[in-house]
């Protein structure tokens, strides 16, 4: 009996420790996706922001946690409230409240496509290339181990089961121990596709994650379409009430024209 768990346990092992040596690096790859992330928003806040860059970029240092991901809300507030404090005006908006709340908002929306690109950007396709091919590698290590396995278990099956047919009194003992290697057997082969289903199960969640990815960036254009034309429609009444004004003021209180 003793034996038989043994190299259970071996096989089993055999069957799960791939996986683990080739997919285990989580914390390397969250990084990595960190460092990517990072990179876009400094590029991207320079160019977007100016001249409130510097304010900005601080925002977001000071927001960063644990993971050194930024938190968009904090950093959003940091900067919605220093641009209302000192009355910082924006070129499409003369009211601070509106201009922070522009600024804001945009900062979401880049934090957002950010995360978008450090999934579905270059780098992050060659991690997640990376590590389907090390799953899929992973598989073919546990299948061919499994194989090699297997006319090995099945003398030891038939080793034991031949003792459990002889007579004496360790019959029952030996059959107790010959059912125990069938089962044995049985028990590895199962693990083997278990690790097919996870296999598979990690494929779709990369699939399901890059739907979500693309959905927070159609929002994030969508929000920034809507942001526009509400901008536009502002401008266009600023515009008619600078005209209304100007038409009034060539007209005196008795309509007549100076």
């Amino acid at each position: 009996m003793r034996k038989t768990t043994l190299l259970t346990l071996v096989f089993s092992s055999l069957l799960i420790l791939p996986a683990m040596a080739q997919l285990g690096k989580v914390w390397t790859d969250f990084q990595y996706y960190s460092v990517d992330l990072q990179n876009y928003l400094r590029s991207n806040v320079n160019e977007t922001f100016r001249p409130l860059d510097i304010r900005t970029q601080g925002a977001l240092s000071n927001s960063s946690g644990e993971l050194n991901l930024p938190d968009p809300v904090a950093a959003g507030k940091q900067v919605r409230d220093e641009i209302v404090i000192n009355s910082i005006s924006g070129r499409y908006e003369n009211n601070s409240a509106v201009n922070g709340a522009g600024v804001s908002n945009e900062l979401n929306r880049i934090v957002t496509r950010g995360a978008v690109s450090g999934v579905l950007g270059r780098e992050g396709q060659v991690r997640l290339k990376t590590k389907l091919e090390d799953t899929e590698r992973s598989i073919e290590t546990i299948a061919q181990t499994i194989e090699n396995a297997d006319s090995f278990l099945d003398k030891i099956k038939d080793q034991v089961c031949q003792v459990a047919n002889t007579g004496g009194m360790a019959n029952v003992a030996n059959q107790t121990l010959c059912q125990s290697s069938i089962q044995q057997d049985t028990t590895v082969k199962i693990l083997q596709e278990q690790s097919k289903i996870a296999a598979e199960n990690l494929a779709q969640t990369f699939q399901t994650n890059q739907t979500i990815q693309y959905s927070n960036l159609n929002l994030a254009n969508i929000s920034q379409q809507v942001e526009e034309t509400n901008r536009a429609r502002r401008v266009d009444s600023a515009a008619e009430a600078a005209r209304l004004l100007r038409t009034s003021a060539q007209i005196d209180l008795f309509g007549r024209k100076p």
